[in-house]
This record gives structure tokens, sequence and C-alpha cells, in this order.
């Protein structure tokens, strides 16, 4: 029986962030979506996701869903019986990342979602997508259903990540790692980096995609992550 497929979004994203893969893949195996917005830290959130998981499951995680995934990874390995990492990173924060995030937050509090849209738009998406209404419009969309307090919560909870590397090597399961080639966010070399230290990873590089590819390149995220659910 195929396993439960566990997705967790990223920051300030919801469910719609996988969307089409729900709508592919929903018919092959069950699917639950991670509650990432409730908690102020990453093994918070892990924790969580473990006590509303069943006993052994997938896990796909984009981002900052990717920052749980490996915490789920710390806390629970036995019950993981597959890895994705989508458009993430192991390292933890930069001192300069992180005072972005607090000027962020700064915004989301003034309620300031369609500033911080703007401020970040560029960054998010590959070039060939920056004219894309559709796309902006789930994106701010999604800011919005998560909310200034679950916002600020999440960049807190990010800004106080460990550094995953030196737990990479110890996984042992099958592990795709995903990324768009014009991800400026977590770019091909963090994720070569994963890669090249999980023994059992594979490395997919997505053509004109961004930091969003289950958005931008939605077939191809969708058989890679087919591939990996199918892999012995």
């Amino acid at each position: 029986m195929a396993e439960t497929l566990v997705l967790i979004p990223g920051l300030a994203c919801t469910s719609r962030l996988f969307e089409p893969q729900v709508a592919a893949l929903a018919g092959e195996r069950t699917i639950l979506i991670a509650d990432h917005t409730r908690d102020d830290s990453i093994p918070a959130i892990a924790a969580r996701l473990l006590r509303e998981a069943p006993e052994r499951f997938a896990v796909a995680g984009l981002s900052m869903g990717g920052y749980i995934a490996l915490e789920v990874m710390r806390q629970a390995p036995e019950r993981v019986a597959r890895l994705a990492l989508l458009d993430t990173s192991a390292r933890p924060d930069t001192v300069e990342a992180s005072q972005d995030r607090e000027r962020l937050i700064a915004l989301a509090q003034a309620g300031r979602f369609t500033d911080i849209h703007s401020k970040l738009w560029p960054r998010l998406v590959h070039p060939a997508h920056r004219e894309d209404r559709a796309l902006q419009d789930i994106v701010l969309g999604m800011m919005r259903e998560t909310g200034a307090e679950a916002y600020a919560r999440q960049q807190r909870a990010i800004m106080a990540r460990a550094d995953s590397r030196p737990n990479l090597p110890g996984i042992e399961v099958p592990t795709l790692v995903l990324v768009g080639e014009g991800d400026a966010i977590t770019p091909p070399e963090v994720a070569r980096e994963m890669a090249e230290m999980i023994e059992w990873a594979s490395l997919v590089v997505v053509p004109e995609s961004g930091h969003l590819s289950t958005l931008e390149q939605p077939e191809r995220v969708t058989q890679a992550l087919r591939l990996w659910l199918n892999k012995d």
C-alpha cells in the first residue's frame, strides 16, 4: 500500500502551493498538508506534524517546508519512508537574512502585505513568470490567508532554525532534491550541496523555474515527485 504523502508549504504559503500536485497525485495515495502556522519554532512545527501524521509516511517540503522536513528527519527518522526537499536549504539563516526578516515582520504587523509581495516577487519567480498576474494573485492571496500573526511566527521560526548539514550524511531513505534553475533564494548550488551530502539523493534542476517550482512548472515537479514516490 502506498505511503501517505505529507506536504509542507513554504513561508506564507497554504495548500494552494501544492494544488497542481495534489490534483495529480491524490488518486494514488492519501495526501496531508502540514499545519505550519501555529507554532513559533521549527522543532515545534515538526513535532505537531509527527503527532498528526500516520506511523510511516513520505514527506515533501518547499523552502520553509524543507527546513521542517529536515527537522522531522532529525526527530523521527524511523517514521519517514521518503524525503523530498524542494527549493530549500540545509544551511542556517545568515545575519543579513535575519535582519531582512525583521523588516518584513514589521511590514506584516503594519498590515502591509502588498508591500512585502512587491519586495519579494522579483526574487520569488523565474524572470519568465514575473508578469504572470494569476501567479502573483495566488501568492498574495496565500500571504493574506496566512495573516500577520502566523507570518511573524513563521519568520521567527526560520530565523532560529538549526544548521541541518551535519545530519545530511545520516539520511538513508530515497531523497529527492529539487530546485528551480533560476531560484534566487535557495539557488541550485545550495541544492547540489545537499544532494552531494545525502547518499540516497537524486538532484532535479527544473528549467524556467524560480523558487516557486510547484506553481511555476507544476507538470515537471509532479513528474519528479511521482518518480520519487515510486522509487524502490
